[in-house]
């Protein structure tokens, strides 16, 4: 019997499915064959691979697939096996199995519809483990929504910080940074026709904080912000430019009159009480006004500013409105505020001395040193030109501190001369009274004890002196200085306060003199206010002295210090000098000096 050798296309063949085993077995793909009429299928040694099965047999039950496919895919799974049975198309699935030790696994498996030689409807196809693919791409997934979070994040912080470095953190309204910005625009809108900046500033805001804490202080600002937003018409904006101060923008506006009207309404909605706790808080406002009417809208900011500091200098809870005259007023303030601190540089504040006479001897008992500023062009300048713009710029201590070292060198100069120099009073302002630097620059100066007395010149601080202020005032007498309280009777200083701070000396306001000597009411407040100084151990100097009259009615009504054009004018240290020489002692001449 002849022996069937295989033919070369057999063996070419055989060699061929040999590779491809070992091609599928190396891809880890498995093969499959199902004739939809039989319930078994025809697996490879792969496919129980994949599956976990622990079986090599080539017929496996279709109960093994379906039993290992995972409970939440099988619906799935079955349905578009279903499918291509019914289209006799391909079949295309991925899902997910469950191996025997529970550990679950992603498949994907194709398959083509064929037709067997028998006739049977049948697929065949090949099956993969894409685990590591899905667990790729649900990481590449993660990864990618955890980026797209985080860049919503920094969108979103960036909007926050966007926000923040444009609104006010405790009202929630823009600010100063928002305000020059939309101003700008405003500037290049053509289609803006008119432009206004109001300044506000809360009336009595610091005397809240003061009294009721800080929490009250923000109660009553964010109650501002909600009311100055609730007044201004659609074509506005508000911001909160610092501490109690608001701005607003409005555009497109009637004219002169709109601008009062809705000045006028802030100014009603701010004057309500706010209530904090058990509290009712009230404050006001000042506003200062400035629109284009025509100009160059570029400088509104400015010229409302400079229009809300004169509403407040008028007397508060006022509406101003920027003119060019306010500005060259203010201007020219500025200017004088530069020259007096070139002046104080320049040694130009000096005292001019004005004598203080024993009421009973009429001997020289005292000085009081006046400041007057030795004007390089204007000459020597009184008090009233130049204080009131030194407290507004904050050089009244600086002022204080000129006048009183020269008094220091004067008092040196003229016991050189060899005089007796009497003590001298010198005006000390409240704020100098809380520099906290003053008590330590006083005893460095040694002053002798008895030499000098300070005049407490705003007294408004006896009504609510606080205990700083007390204890500033006892060292300063413990260093040898009277204390002295001006203009008493003005409506100023009380009764509580003098008890309080027991100054050495009262001097009686000159209003009150004027009249004394043919008013008797005046006579009668003048007496009365002499016995409470003496009932306190208080003595009593009467300013304002200007007839022989008035200085005999004092005289007898029991004051101890006369003061006065009748008995001196202010003159400068060289006319004092040669009033209290030895030669000129005892023999004080009345009208020494000049205005």
């Amino acid at each position: 019997m002849p022996h069937n050798k295989p033919t070369r296309s057999e063996r070419e063949f055989q060699d061929l499915l040999r590779r491809l085993e070992l091609a599928l077995d190396a891809s880890q793909i498995g093969v499959w064959e199902h004739d939809v009429r039989k319930s078994g299928i025809v697996w490879d040694a792969q496919m129980h691979r994949l599956y976990q099965t622990g079986e090599t047999s080539r017929l496996v039950p279709t109960a093994i697939w379906e039993n290992a496919i995972h409970p939440d895919d099988r619906d799935r799974a079955f349905a578009e096996f279903d499918d291509a049975i019914a289209r006799r198309g391909a079949y295309n699935s991925e899902f997910r199995i469950i191996w025997p030790n529970g550990e679950i696994r992603h498949m994907r498996s194709r398959a083509h519809f064929f037709v067997s030689e028998d006739g049977a409807p049948s697929f065949i196809g090949a099956e993969w483990d894409v685990t590591a693919d899905v667990e790729l791409a649900a990481e590449l997934q993660r990864q990618r929504l955890v980026a797209e979070a985080r860049a919503r994040a920094l969108e979103e912080s960036n909007a926050r910080i966007e926000h923040a470095a444009e609104h006010d953190y405790l009202t929630g309204l823009p600010n100063r940074r928002l305000l020059d910005k939309r101003l700008a625009e405003l500037h290049g809108n053509k289609s803006v026709s008119s432009l206004a900046v109001l300044h506000l500033d809360l009336d009595q805001f610091k005397q809240i904080n003061d009294s009721h804490g800080h929490s009250a202080g923000d109660t009553v600002l964010r109650a501002a912000a909600l009311r100055i937003t609730a007044g201004i018409p659609a074509d506005g904006m508000v911001a909160r430019v610092g501490g109690d101060e608001f701005v607003i923008i409005l555009w497109n506006f009637a004219g002169r009159e709109e601008l009062d009207r809705i000045a006028g309404d802030l100014q009603r909605r701010l004057g309500k009480k706010i209530r904090f706790g058990q509290e009712l808080l009230q404050s006001g406002t000042s506003i200062g006004v400035a629109w284009n009417n025509g100009r160059n809208a570029r400088n509104l900011l400015t010229e409302s500013d400079l229009a809300l500091f004169q509403a407040k200098k008028l007397g508060r809870n006022r509406t101003e409105f920027f003119t060019r005259q306010l500005q060259d007023d203010i201007q020219s303030k500025r200017r004088l505020a530069e020259e007096l601190r070139l002046g104080l540089q320049r040694r130009e504040i000096v005292p001019y001395y004005q004598i203080q006479l024993d009421a009973k001897t009429r001997e020289i008992a005292g000085l009081e040193a006046l400041a007057r500023w030795i004007h390089p062009e204007k000459g020597a300048l009184s008090p009233a030109v130049f204080l009131k713009v030194a407290d507004e710029n904050g050089l009244a201590a600086e002022i204080d501190a000129a006048i009183l070292s020269r008094v220091l060198e004067d008092r040196l100069d003229w016991q050189a001369q060899g005089a007796v120099v009497p003590r001298v009073a010198v005006n000390i302002s409240g704020p100098r009274l809380f520099d906290p630097g003053l008590l330590a620059n006083l005893e460095a100066l040694k002053i002798p004890s008895g030499a000098l007395s300070f005049e407490l010149v705003e007294t408004i601080f006896l009504d609510d002196s606080d205990d700083r202020l007390v204890a500033s005032i006892e060292r300063i007498k413990q260093m040898g200085i009277d204390i002295e309280i001006d203009d008493f009777g003005s409506g100023h200083a009380s009764l509580i306060g003098l008890a309080r701070l027991r100054p050495k000396r009262l001097k009686i306001d000159r209003q009150l003199v004027t009249d004394i000597v043919g008013s008797k009411e005046q006579h009668r407040v003048v007496g009365s206010i002499v016995e409470i100084a003496k009932a306190l151990n208080v003595e009593v100097i009467a300013e304002g002295v200007e007839t022989e009259g008035h200085a005999e009615v004092l005289t007898a009504i029991g004051c101890d210090t006369l003061q006065g054009y009748a008995l001196g004018y202010p003159a400068p240290a060289a006319d004092i000098a040669r009033l209290i020489a030895p030669r000129a002692l005892n023999h004080a001449t009345p009208g020494v000096g000049g205005r």
